[in-house]
């Protein structure tokens, strides 16, 4: 029982463990209100790109064109709002359908002409990187409207009017304890209900008083700062549909099965060129996404946007448990695998690393959690 939940949480205890880490090294620097803010601002655009980059990798395959898509999308949507004043509510529209186009255009040679999507999407990442030096011309795009702005950069107003207290904030972190804790239990009487094996009783408990302590701390350093960042509540409110598409919906279990093994789905009646058509789509819509997301907090197209952001993505997936060989992973695991790697990347920069040691360190630990993932399928047969 304890070798079973070690593995199941043992992301989380990495988590822990390297926010405990960089808090002892930074000397409290870390998890300062001000600090915890500028993480999810910092890595929101990665944790978008990371829920549909799981996607891609339980189907078996990858996708390296994410941070040109970003940076195009993020140059066209520059175009449309400063260049053209166009509104930014169609603007966004428009920038996020570019996206499902370009996610459709990768899906179709990846799908149906079986052009393996490593391939695919590298001449995409040098093709939508051309095209965003051409559309702008080599030269940066700012500002944009402040209503834009407010996409990364804004927080959601305190209803209660609590002064230095973000009152509201701190509502709606007991709320969320009391939905989640009223879910676990509801979940649990189900399990028993079927005879399914459930947490002995004591382990449950402490699960329970994990969560409820862990939102409300949050939510109180929040609380002391600004409140809840208008992206937080964006990234919520993805977690928790793309939870609920893989847990609970018939195409979430097409997309796993296409993963273990596409013949056999394929034999079973599941339309896999269609299923991975539609991941590629998706990806190409979130790609647009943490394009505008990082144009907002950037204030600015520029040529060199998403840089790098293809690394992150996959490596937050792999970290987070998420299977080179597909048919593995978790939307929870990816966002805690770049949870790892924003607070590695955020605590190597307040220590003075150098971007140079910081890329090497990165690259070890994705060697390393993809070379844990070989072991244990090597072990498992």
């Amino acid at each position: 029982m304890l070798a079973n939940n070690m593995r199941q949480y043992s992301m989380i205890m990495s988590l822990v463990f390297i926010m405990l880490l960089f808090q002892i090294l930074t000397d409290g620097i870390l998890l300062r209100p001000l600090n915890i803010t500028n993480l999810i601002l910092q890595n929101s655009y990665i944790l978008v790109l990371a829920i549909g980059m799981v996607l891609v990798i339980i189907t078996g395959h990858i996708d390296l064109s994410v941070g040109s898509i970003a940076a195009f999308v993020g140059a066209i949507s520059a175009i449309l709002m400063v260049d053209h004043q166009v509104s930014p509510a169609l603007a966004i529209i428009i920038s996020l359908l570019v996206g499902a186009l370009i996610g459709a255009w990768q899906g179709f040679w990846v799908a149906y002409v079986k052009i393996p999507s490593f391939i695919v999407t590298l001449a995409g990442m040098l093709l939508f990187r051309g095209l965003t030096m051409i559309v702008l011309e080599g030269k940066s795009i700012a500002p944009f409207p402040e209503s834009f702005q407010k996409i990364s950069s804004g927080f959601i107003p305190d209803l209660f009017g609590g002064g230095t207290i973000h009152v509201f904030t701190l509502v709606l972190g007991v709320a969320l304890s009391v939905i989640l804790v009223l879910n676990e239990i509801k979940s649990r009487r189900t399990q028993r209900k079927y005879n399914f094996a459930v947490q002995p009783t004591g382990l449950f408990a402490l699960k329970l008083v994990a969560i409820v302590a862990i939102i409300n701390v949050f939510a109180y350093v929040l609380a002391t700062y600004e409140g809840i960042p208008n992206i937080l509540i964006i990234l919520a409110v993805l977690i928790v549909a793309y939870r609920f598409v893989t847990n609970k919906t018939k195409a979430g279990r097409h997309v796993y099965a296409i993963g273990g093994n596409e013949k056999a789905a394929q034999l079973s009646g599941v339309k896999t060129k269609r299923v991975t058509f539609w991941v590629f789509v998706n990806m190409g819509v979130l790609a647009a996404l943490s394009g505008l997301i990082f144009a907002a907090r950037l204030n600015a197209a520029t040529p060199k946007a998403g840089n790098l952001f293809e690394l992150d993505a996959i490596a937050a997936c792999f970290i987070g448990g998420a299977s080179a060989y597909g048919g593995i992973g978790t939307v929870a695991g990816a966002i805690i695998g770049g949870l790892v790697m924003g607070i590695m990347n955020n605590g190597m920069s307040l220590l003075g690393l150098g971007i140079d040691w910081q890329q090497g360190i990165k690259g070890l630990v994705l060697l390393a959690a993809v070379a844990f993932d070989i072991y244990n399928k090597n072990k498992a047969s």
